[in-house]
């Protein structure tokens, strides 16, 4: 005897119960109320499942990132040989003084890590220069640069039209 029989109901009203329970339950606050009436109709709409934001800070250039994981996978490494070294000299183990070595010299090269991402962040910064932003000073310079330019080869192009007509359309012939 099952426990609906016990209560003297049947089944469809225990399905009932929980469809009804369904619906007094807190509605989802991201999900739009026509949208909740149509899975409770049955029908279904494709919904995202997460909207792509732009992001709020430029991804790392390619050879930062790959000394920043470089930096990462050292130091976790010599935080296991740590936690291994004082482990192993709790227990009183032979291996305790390799460990501790080798945990010193995993360090040294972690801080060689660390120094890395830095260098390298530092010469890609020099190479690819300025960040191109309207307030830059940098930006002013090249654009004056490049009018300046602009208006040396529009000289020299008119002075050499000029040459080859004879001197044609000059006022005076001095």
């Amino acid at each position: 005897m099952g426990t609906a029989e016990r209560r003297g109901t049947t089944v469809e009203s225990v399905a009932e119960r929980s469809s009804a329970r369904r619906h007094l339950e807190a509605p989802d606050r991201d999900i739009p109320a026509q949208e909740r009436a149509e899975e409770h109709t049955g029908e279904f709409r494709q919904r995202q499942l997460w909207v792509d934001e732009p992001a709020k800070r430029r991804r790392l250039p390619d050879p930062v990132r790959t000394a920043a994981v470089r930096a990462v996978l050292i130091a976790s490494v010599t935080l296991i040989q740590a936690v291994v070294a004082f482990l192993c000299t709790m227990a009183g183990s032979w291996l305790a003084f390799p460990m501790v070595i080798s945990t010193v010299a995993s360090t040294i090269v972690a801080t060689w890590g660390v120094a890395d991402v830095w260098v390298t962040r530092q010469v890609w910064n020099q190479r690819y220069g300025v960040v191109s932003e309207p307030s830059s000073t940098a930006r002013a310079l090249r654009r004056e640069r490049r009018s300046r330019r602009r208006q040396e080869r529009a000289t020299l192009r008119e002075q050499t039209r000029i040459r080859r007509r004879g001197g044609a359309g000059q006022l005076s012939h001095s």
